[in-house]
């Protein structure tokens, strides 16, 4: 079967509902008042995280997810009820794009917290709000605010600290089953590992990582060969990658143009993927004289080591110098950033349909600063990383593309006064 790792569904809020034209109709007061109540907001679609979750199979059952609408109001003021909100759960490293751009908007790894990612339609307000002293008798009442809805892509990228690459029928499989508790089948075909298999390597006194076996990549692979496309996206979080390749040449493989390859495929798909820590594993040594493994560990060495690549001799099979290697590995990652890899927000969803949600930009005179305030700030804020290069841009970019910096500067803002939003404080330069 498989492995279900991309999903293309529909997703939307709920509509709000509208607002009520009534008048009081009671004995004995021939010209009752305006008395319709405001319509329901619709529901919001919301991401989580499960746990308990490892695959997207969930999602080709069903493609279309949709939140309850608002009731619309009533007379006699009754508020119409809210309408009912769209949890969608996905596994742990899932992604959402938009369908027709491919840019990401929700990159779900980090999120501890459910996201809301579609806010429900503002309810319409009743005939009651519009009476003035000039019209008692508004016939006028506010329609609810339309739905988002948006076609998506669900990517699940698994979360690994290592990667296994390499040709089918190398020993990854074996490998992974010797240093994990992790049991993947094993037999001698192409494309015989059709999931990402992940274990848990646990070495001495708390140390140990999370490592994935990468199916079988082959050559044109970035291109969509085979499965290419579903395997290496499960490669894009992982931190250091281990090339796992047929030292002894069971198959007839020339392990050098074997790692070679494989690098040129990481490259062709995502050049940031060829460029972290990799490390070689001569695998299948145990079938080999120590005259043969002198000559391909030398072979080895001298090709890679000055591109930067370790080479480790192994046997996936008896478990000679899987220790040194693991520890190394164990060391490399100590060495870099602990987070899991999160991919930056491309495309953000906009609200600027509802008049209700304006940006305010005003300079507080108590505080000395120009605040900007808004929901969509809030939301812009909560998923964006602004501690990234590219997280950077795309908020100088919003507050740019919204008018933000114009307002400031129609204010009379001067280079080095600072501008907050909310929690974040930063200083203004042209």
């Amino acid at each position: 079967m498989k492995f279900a790792d991309r999903a293309d569904i529909y997703i939307s809020s709920g509509r709000g509902g509208d607002g009520c034209a009534s008048f009081r109709r009671e004995l004995y007061v021939p010209n009752g008042g305006p008395d319709g109540g405001d319509g329901g907001k619709g529901g919001d679609l919301i991401f989580v995280v499960d746990e308990g979750m490892n695959t997207l199979a969930d999602f080709r059952h069903k493609r279309k997810y949709a939140a309850g609408n608002g009731e619309p109001g009533r007379k006699r003021r009754c508020h119409g009820a809210n309408g009912a909100d769209m949890v969608i759960k996905v596994p742990p490293g899932t992604i959402v794009k938009d369908k027709e751009t491919g840019k990401v908007i929700l990159d779900m790894s980090n999120k501890k917290e459910p996201v809301v990612l579609l806010r429900g339609g503002r309810g319409g307000k009743g005939n009651q709000h519009y009476a003035t002293s000039t019209m008692q008798a508004p016939k006028y009442a506010q329609p609810g605010q339309k739905a988002k809805e948006l076609f998506v892509t669900l990517e699940l990228k698994v979360i690994a600290d290592v990667g296994l690459v390499g040709f089918p029928n190398v020993g990854k499989s074996t490998f992974l089953s010797r240093v994990t508790n992790a049991r993947p089948k094993i037999a001698n075909y192409h494309f015989t590992t059709l999931n990402p298999n992940l274990g848990v390597v646990d070495l001495a006194e708390g140390n140990g990582f999370v490592i994935a076996d990468i199916p079988g990549i082959i050559e044109g692979a970035s291109e969509g060969i085979g499965l290419g496309y579903e395997f290496l996206r499960h490669i894009e979080r992982t931190k250091v990658n281990i090339h796992i390749v047929d030292a002894a040449s069971v198959e007839g493989r020339d392990p050098i143009a074997d790692i070679h390859s494989i690098m040129n495929e990481l490259n062709a798909y995502n050049p940031e993927i060829a460029k972290r820590p990799q490390v070689i594993a001569a695998n299948k040594i145990d079938v080999m004289s120590e005259e043969e493994r002198e000559t391909a560990i030398t072979l080895l060495k001298e090709e890679f080591e000055p591109e930067g690549f370790e080479v480790f001799p192994i046997s996936a099979v008896t478990g000679e110098g899987v220790n040194e290697l693991l520890w190394r590995v164990n060391q490399l990652l100590k060495e870099l950033p602990q987070e899991t890899t999160e991919f930056e927000t491309e495309y953000f969803i906009d609200d600027q349909d509802d008049p209700e949600e304006q940006i305010l930009v005003y300079y507080n005179e108590k505080d000395g600063l120009y605040d900007v305030e808004g929901p969509r700030i809030q939301r812009m804020l909560g998923y964006t990383n602004l501690e990234s290069e590219r997280g950077f841009n795309f908020f100088q970019k919003f507050l740019k593309e919204n008018g933000i910096l114009e307002e400031l500067e129609r204010l009379g803002i001067q280079e080095g006064d600072t501008v907050r939003l909310y929690e974040l404080q930063f200083d203004y330069y042209k």
